[in-house]
């Protein structure tokens, strides 16, 4: 029984919706308790200025009305006093005056005073716990300058704090409902903002998705700027898929075309031999069967690598590499290749290294379908060459033949161009050179003489410090 198959789904991460909502509810958050502590401690300082004024009001009444008579300080405490006072209803109310000598002329005798020299002329204000609750005083000094009495006199008018927190948390109150109506309003506010600037988004989402899977034709939407570069990224990766695919198709076109006929030729070329009776007839059709099954072989192997090398060109790293070496794993693989039939090939490197960045694979590769064409199409000797150009790299083959009729390097490379006197060509070898020449940043170059052709493959040198192009 087949079991189904179960599709990995990709982790979801956050929306940018969800995140910016959390992150402005978070700063209004912060926001808020930042005023809620700044406003409690502006709304103390102004409870506690506002009831120290009644508090010094008092002690100023009580001042005025501290006397020396017959040498001794008498004070009439006045009722206008105790009325400033009482404008802080529901609370206790404690007053103390004192010689200068600490003795106690009025009110509570162990209401605690400070020193006189922390007294400013204009009064102290402290706080305290006294008879169980938390006090707040102010503390006043009246000179007296009499013959018979001198020196400081002590007033100490003190209530307690239960207005002083009330009014405080009135206010804070007050300024947190004003803010957080405020931060509520501009986190919707901003909500819609967001969801206004995120349309574009959805407009290529909706897009894509409406779009036929064969469709690869750019995008053409006005955007923002901020998505506009995205839409571009698309646009950019769309023709890149679109160039590939083309590309695959035609390969894989021509591909069935080139395997199909040399199918039908190696099949009508075996009847031909089943029916053959004459020797001579019978060995001749057997050597064309042979070659037909070579050429085969031979694009078999080919297409396999001009694959790979396809592949490769979208997904291979440049790395540093040394071009001898190249050549000598190249000259390598394809003796053995070769087989039975030893070529002579000749070996010319440098002895410094030759490096550039590139793929090792895809190289040898390159190197090997130009050491097989010079082996099917020139004459021995053949020569594999690394050298170096001012800032390039070349790696050359060259042979005693007449080399390939194309004037233009660009002309050359092109799938599937069998020569009709060999059919067991191929005809891929110089277009996965052409391939590896382009994905390597780097160019075919052709040279006629006397001697021969040659044929090379012309490489940018790896720079010390540079990264891969």
């Amino acid at each position: 029984m087949a079991h189904p198959v179960r599709q990995a789904v990709p982790g979801r991460s956050l929306s940018i919706a969800y995140r910016l909502t959390i992150s402005l509810t978070l700063v209004l958050t912060l926001a808020v308790g930042a005023t809620i502590y700044a406003a409690y401690g502006y709304g103390r300082q102004a409870a506690n200025e506002a009831f120290d004024r009644l508090l010094q009001g008092a002690a100023l009444q009580i001042a005025e009305r501290i006397f020396v008579i017959e040498g001794e300080v008498r004070v009439d405490i006045p009722v206008s006093a105790f009325e400033l006072l009482s404008l802080a209803k529901d609370e206790r109310v404690f007053y103390r005056v004192a010689q200068p000598d600490g003795t106690t002329l009025t009110g509570y005798e162990d209401f605690p005073m400070p020193e006189a020299d922390t007294i400013p002329e204009g009064g102290f204000a402290y706080e305290v716990d006294f008879g169980g609750e938390r006090v707040r005083a102010l503390a006043m000094l009246r000179r007296l300058a009499e013959r018979a009495v001198s020196g400081d006199i002590y007033i100490v008018v003190a209530h307690t704090t239960g207005s002083r927190e009330q009014l405080a948390r009135s206010m804070a109150t007050q300024a947190v409902a004003v803010i957080a109506g405020a931060g509520f309003a501009i986190l919707i506010l901003a909500l819609l903002a967001m969801r206004y600037a995120m349309r574009p988004l959805e407009r290529i989402q909706k897009a894509i998705l409406e779009r036929d899977p064969l469709d690869l034709s750019p995008f053409s939407m006005h955007a923002p700027d901020e998505v506009s570069a995205l839409v571009a990224s698309i646009n950019r990766f769309m023709g890149r898929l679109d160039r590939r695919v083309r590309a695959m198709q035609d390969y894989v076109a021509d591909s069935a075309h080139q395997i199909r006929t040399s199918i039908t030729a190696l099949r009508a070329h075996s009847e031909l031999a089943l029916d053959e009776d004459d020797p001579q007839r019978l060995k001749a059709l057997h050597r064309r069967i042979r070659s037909r099954a070579i050429g085969l072989n031979r694009l078999t192997d080919q297409l396999l690598s001009h694959a790979l090398v396809t592949h490769r060109a979208d997904t291979a790293r440049l790395e540093p590499l040394d071009l001898r070496r190249i050549a000598v794993g190249a000259e390598r693989d394809f003796v053995q290749i070769v087989g039975g039939r030893k070529p002579r090939i000749r070996l010319d490197l440098p002895e410094e290294p030759v490096m550039v960045h590139g793929d090792a694979f895809s190289l040898r590769e390159a190197v090997k379908n130009l050491l097989n064409n010079a082996h099917a199409h020139g004459k021995p000797p053949i020569d594999l060459v690394v050298a170096l150009s001012d800032d390039r790299a070349r790696i050359a083959v060259s042979d005693r033949g007449e080399g390939l009729p194309a004037s233009d390097p660009a002309d050359i490379g092109h799938r599937f161009a069998i020569n009709p006197n060999k059919p067991e060509s191929a005809g891929l070898g110089l277009a996965i050179v052409r391939e590896v020449a382009e994905f390597h940043h780097g160019r075919i170059m052709l040279d006629r003489g006397a001697g021969g052709f040659s044929i090379s493959l012309d490489l940018p040198l790896a720079r010390e410090g540079a990264e891969a192009p």
